[in-house]
């Protein structure tokens, strides 16, 4: 390590002499570094020095994780890799060392500032993070060195003023001082009194209850400077303030609480470009750098007469003025953000948080700044310019904040009345609100709890909730109880050199001149056992475990497809059959999740057996709802976005972004198109092409995912080459989808839409059946059919 040490040190440390004369260059090029230059530094940093790849941001939309409302750090889409579980044919399965700035929101869940912004003058609801990883490439001593040289060298802060936090150990985890990072800081040049030690609390990181965890250094800025500081290091000084965090992922938190060591250490590291700005900018407010303050006189040209934002707190903010100013500059980019990735305000989960968001926004803009109606909206322009090269932002999200700003401001005039009507008959020394009618408020006009609480604040009152059993819209979410295995078990299949799971037999079917199908039998070899958290050899009758095979005909849950059903017999027992309860796919690895009908031991032989019924219903509502969704986009316009869906053996669900609600002639002309389709009996074609190939198909159709590299094209009617050899686009259904499908569109048999709604303003769900279940519905009258089921 000391050898590494001394190769990066001569680019990272700096006489004591040329850092003080760099202090006043700093101050001189402050007023250089823009928002747009500090990310692109960044960026440049590490993909030209030092070999990272560039990756886009992730929507803030979680990919595939319940566990999240939103996505909150910059590893969020990287838990993949960490976990183990990233598809080995995807792009992301080939990281080792990436950089990007991601699109982060905390509001709701584990992280949640919405409360805290406008109090003060550096929390957000929306933020840029900066970071960089290493997956298993490089560890501690290249992630101090980088940082330290971009810090000090690129972007020229003093040395002087720099902290750097590492972890002290923990006796009860039996966890030992990381003096490991200690000394890399010392031989960067940093003195002993700037390097502090802290405990669990503030320097060590934990992505859940159970996964990849580790010690963390962080960074931290002195704002004054020319004194010592270090016992103002996480000290919630104002003056004080942490820049960057170095997380060194080398354990596995086990779910019974212990340690383990991980065998590929990783690296994860987050700054937020918000903070980094009012370092670089001389500021000592997030809302004084230049990613607020053209938003900031874009909201007061809009107001009243309201008085110009002066950045005041607490009791110096007079009638709460810039507090306002702080809530609907960091709303509006929220808005903003979140519409333009597909979040909505709604009534469940992130929706629910972006309309209390929005609602919290509609509130000080109208009632604290006296801006008009519609001036929320008006402000996205300047979202979009500010944030044009990290954030796209598109005028769609101009109606949807309209149109819940009006709705939210007539709820706001009624639950005015009902405030003053219920004061107006309450003593005038009583300072306790009736709870029940706060909750009533909350309840049935839709007010956010902290926006009553400030409510009743500015008249002298309180509202005692505590009263109540108070139950919110954005209920806690847990990860599915299944056998989900465990990093530190994939690592030790992928040591023991066993195969990932050939799954290509679940596309072995052929389809008879009769119209029946035909699933061809598949055979396979038991490889490992996983059951308690671990890979054992043999699991006994009664117990319930996951199993990995050298090759499955069972389709595992993903792409909105559930998973296939069925069972196993094993060679020499047949007669004893073995259900497979679930088929979830881990790092590369398919997981047949069973309950063992007698002693199952890795190497036995044995038989798969698909369900063939349920998997042939959940083929024809698969295809029929890429049927769909072309009809969709071809009646209503290329606007038509999916949003989600999921099939299953009885129906299918589709959601898609528009306007507003079908009417019943538009619900009939989309029936009356897949019909056409399912009466053409159009061959399916399915075609694995290289990724980059692929994209390249006119009229392609994705959904925010990763997909693997070749990826599967499903079109309907015209084979993926010939797509790809024509130059003139021709009209058809062409998607990505890994799921299973028809080989022709008759199979569908009949299509009946039996509900369509809008879940939120501008994204509405469909509901339609096939087949015998879709005959069914042939006869009801229109006007009684379309129902919310």
């Amino acid at each position: 390590m000391a050898a590494c040490v001394r190769a990066l040190r001569g680019c990272a440390r700096l006489p004591v002499s040329a850092s003080s004369r760099r202090c006043s260059a700093l101050s001189r090029a402050r007023g250089q570094y823009t928002s747009q230059k500090v990310r692109r530094t960044f960026i440049e940093f590490f993909t030209e020095q030092h070999r990272h790849r560039a990756v886009p941001s992730a929507p803030v939309r979680p990919r595939g994780d319940p566990s999240l409302l939103f996505v909150n750090a910059g590893m969020n889409q990287f838990k993949p890799i960490l976990l183990g579980c990233a598809d080995p044919r995807s792009e992301m399965a080939s990281y080792q060392r990436v950089v990007n700035s991601q699109k982060c929101v905390r509001a709701g869940g584990k992280h949640n500032d919405l409360d805290d912004v406008g109090r003060d003058v550096y929390h957000h609801t929306f933020f840029e993070m900066l970071g960089n990883w290493s997956f298993g490439d490089y560890f501690k001593v290249e992630a101090c060195a980088m940082a330290w040289h971009l810090l000090t060298e690129v972007y020229e802060i003093p040395a002087e003023r720099l902290y750097v936090s590492y972890f002290s150990g923990d006796a009860a985890s039996g966890l030992p001082a990381d003096e490991e990072t200690r000394h890399i800081w010392l031989s960067l040049g940093l003195r002993p009194d700037h390097v502090l030690p802290f405990g669990m609390k503030d320097n060590f990181w934990e992505m859940g209850e159970t996964g990849p965890c580790g010690p963390c250094t962080e960074i931290h800025y002195d704002h004054v400077g020319t004194r010592n500081a270090a016992a103002l290091v996480n000290a919630d000084s104002p003056d004080v303030v942490e820049i960057w965090n170095l997380v060194f992922m080398q354990y596995n938190r086990e779910g019974d609480g212990g340690l383990r060591a991980l065998p590929q250490c990783s690296v994860d590291t987050g700054m937020g470009l918000e903070r980094l700005l009012t370092v670089l900018q001389g500021k000592r407010s997030n809302y004084d750098t230049d990613l607020f303050t053209p938003l900031l006189s874009a909201i007061h040209q809009v107001t009243r007469g309201a008085p110009a934002y002066s950045g005041r707190t607490e009791q110096t903010d007079a009638g709460r003025v810039d507090m306002a100013y702080r809530v609907v500059a960091d709303h509006v980019r929220t808005l903003s953000v979140c519409i333009a990735d597909g979040v909505y305000p709604g009534m469940t989960g992130a929706e629910l948080v972006l309309r209390r968001i929005l609602r919290r926004a509609v509130r000080f803009s109208t009632e604290v700044l006296h801006a008009p109606e519609g001036a929320l909206a008006s402000l996205v322009p300047t979202v979009a310019h500010i944030l044009v090269s990290g954030v796209s932002v598109p005028q769609s999200s101009h109606p949807i904040i309209n149109v819940n700003e009006a709705q939210f401001l007539s709820s706001l005039k009624q639950g005015r009345r009902v405030i003053d009507r219920t004061l107006s008959k309450m003593d005038r020394d009583a300072v306790n609100f009736p709870a029940a009618v706060a909750w009533s408020l909350h309840r049935n006009l839709g007010f956010p709890l902290d926006l009553i609480d400030l409510m009743l604040e500015e008249r002298n009152m309180v509202a005692n909730f505590n009263t109540l059993v108070i139950k919110t819209g954005a209920a806690s979410l847990t990860e599915g109880r299944g056998l989900h295995m465990d990093l530190q078990s994939l690592a030790e299949l992928q040591s023991r050199g066993v195969p990932h799971t050939n799954d290509s037999p679940k596309y072995s079917y052929s389809l008879q001149h009769n119209g029946t199908y035909v699933f061809s039998p598949c055979r396979a070899s038991v490889l490992a056992l996983y059951c308690n958290q671990s890979l054992v050899s043999e699991v006994s009758e009664g117990q319930r475990c996951g199993m990995v095979l050298d090759q499955t005909c069972f389709y595992a849950e993903q792409g909105g497809q559930m998973h296939d059903q069925g069972y196993f017999t094993k060679d020499g027992l047949q007669d004893v059959l073995f259900p497979v309860e679930c088929v979830r796919l881990a790092g590369g690895y398919v997981v047949h999740e069973i309950t063992a009908a007698e002693t199952l031991r890795t190497g036995d032989q044995i038989q798969l057996h698909v369900d063939e019924t349920q998997r042939l219903a959940c083929m024809v509502k698969h295809t029929a709802t890429h049927v769909l969704n072309f009809a969709l986009r071809e009646l209503l316009g290329s606007g038509v976005v999916q949003r989600g869906s999921h099939v299953t053996a009885d129906r299918l669900r589709f959601d898609f972004s528009y306007k507003a609600s079908l009417n019943v002639s538009q619900l009939q002309e989309v029936e009356r198109m897949v019909q056409d389709i399912i009466h053409q009996n159009d061959v399916v074609h399915m075609q694995e092409v290289p990724l980059a190939r692929a994209n390249q198909i006119a009229g392609l159709r994705t959904v925010d995912e990763v997909y693997p590299d070749p990826v599967r094209v499903v079109s309907v009617g015209v084979a993926a080459s010939e797509l790809l050899s024509n130059q003139k686009h021709k009209h058809t259904s062409v998607e990505l989808c890994c799921g299973t499908h028809l080989l022709q569109t008759g199979g569908i048999g009949d299509f009946v839409i039996v509900s369509e709604r809008q879940m939120v303003k501008g994204i509405s769900r469909i509901i339609a059946v096939t087949g015998e279940d879709a005959k069914q519905n042939v006869d009801i009258q229109y006007g009684q059919k379309y129902v919310d089921t």
